[in-house]
């Protein structure tokens, strides 16, 4: 199917759209439902912070490798198959996250749903810039990117309620339920996505990826991508554990909490998505860094602070953090040319990946406790870091933004002129 140049989208692109968006929806639940189940599960599993940073960097670092091995083949088949190849995957390791009992068990169930959960994003995001051109990804990737929000609006609170029930097993089968839904839909209504297979040059899968690695601008992609990640990944993993054991909230008020910032990134990432497509996507990604970094800083430095308080920061602070990827992702994913496309998206999740692992792991040996049920010590630190990452980050953006420009000048400079 060839790429719509069209401002509008097609029917078949919306529902391209609606399959991309919960696919995403049931990955990132499975990873940020390990957020609010951190408290429970470092008291129920009596872990440390160190502990619990290498349960979350597993999946990470699994979910990287995957990406490496697979970045060399992301081309030579159709994106509809290796979709499906890799969630169904996914399905089966979050199921033995769901049958995990011990502290080992579950990091062996994470590594396996990395394997295969890491892949998807890059697969999707390789579809939708087949499917649609630069002037449409901003609002697709804003629309991609609420699955973010929805899993926080309807995942998160769910799962928190059935874990609080019958134990934190019980998130990880919700999710299993719902993407077995979604498997059957993308096997029955997703058409295959094979265009790019027309334009293969003759390569070895290693060769392939070796050529991807090597070429400069991609490189530029790769370091800015996996920068970005850094600050999320930083924050997250003691997200809940901080708000309960510092800020003073309940963990009957934790639903409430994610649900509202869920909220708010639905009603935020689709107007950031506009914005992006209308004004700039370097200046939506410089401002909307900016304003992340102080919100880190204000947010860590926080005290016990009345619940209310809590979510409006905490929701000023995601918008930040959350309205970066939209702009980025648009940016990165107009750098390689289609035949490359597959295996620059898999090494850039790859990196993403890993770069988020080590984050991970580097918060969980910055951050201590004393105990069950103390507060977090040196959350701020994790705060200051992520500052001076991101003032890196908006510098190689706008490396990015000039090797997308220079492209579209290269492309509209060799257009045939039509004589009329």
């Amino acid at each position: 199917m060839s790429t719509k140049q069209s401002s509008t989208f097609s029917a078949y692109q919306k529902l391209v759209i609606f399959l991309l968006a919960v696919t995403q929806f049931t990955v990132i639940l499975d990873f940020m439902v390990m957020s609010p189940l951190g408290d429970i599960l470092m008291k129920s599993l009596s872990l440390s912070p160190t502990d619990f940073g290498i349960a979350v960097s597993a999946y990470a670092f699994s979910a990287g490798l995957s990406g490496l091995l697979t970045a060399g083949f992301a081309d030579k088949f159709d994106r509809k198959k290796l979709l499906l190849f890799f969630y169904v995957g996914f399905i089966l390791g979050t199921a033995f996250c769901g049958l995990a009992h011990t502290y080992v068990q579950l990091v062996a169930a994470r590594i396996i749903t990395g394997l295969f959960g890491g892949v998807i994003s890059s697969i999707s995001m390789a579809i939708v810039t087949d499917l649609f051109s630069l002037q449409q990804r901003g609002r697709v990737m804003g629309f991609v990117q609420m699955a973010f929000g929805a899993s926080q609006v309807l995942g998160v609170p769910i799962g928190l309620y059935l874990a609080n029930i019958w134990g934190w097993e019980a998130p990880f089968w919700l999710v299993v339920g719902i993407a077995i839904v979604i498997a059957v839909l993308i096997a029955l209504q997703l058409k295959p996505v094979k265009e790019h297979l027309l334009i293969q040059r003759n390569k070895s899968a290693i060769a392939h990826l070796w050529h991807t690695v090597i070429q400069k601008k991609h490189r530029i992609g790769f370091t800015s991508t996996a920068l970005l990640s850094i600050g999320g990944f930083m924050m997250m993993p003691f997200g809940s554990a901080f708000a309960i054991n510092n800020l003073g909230i309940t963990e009957s008020q934790l639903p409430m909490l994610f649900m509202v910032s869920g909220v708010s990134s639905l009603l935020i990432l689709p107007m950031i998505g506009r914005l992006s497509d209308k004004i700039s996507k370097l200046k939506i990604f410089a401002v909307a860094s900016i304003w992340m970094m102080v919100m880190c800083v204000i947010y860590t430095n926080l005290s016990v602070t009345p619940f209310i308080w809590v979510v409006v920061l905490n929701v000023l602070m995601m918008a930040g953090i959350m309205s970066r990827m939209i702009p980025s992702q648009a940016l990165t994913s107009a750098i390689p040319e289609p035949e490359d496309r597959g295996a620059f998206m898999s090494i850039n999740s790859s990196l993403q990946q890993i770069a988020g692992g080590v984050a991970a792991a580097v918060s969980g040996l910055i951050v201590t406790q004393a105990g069950k049920g103390q507060p977090l010590q040196h959350y701020d630190i994790v705060a200051y870091i992520i500052v001076v990452i991101t003032i890196i980050s908006i510098w190689l953006m706008s490396r990015v933004s000039k090797i997308v420009k220079a492209k579209g000048t290269k492309l509209a400079s060799s257009a045939p002129v039509l004589e009329h």
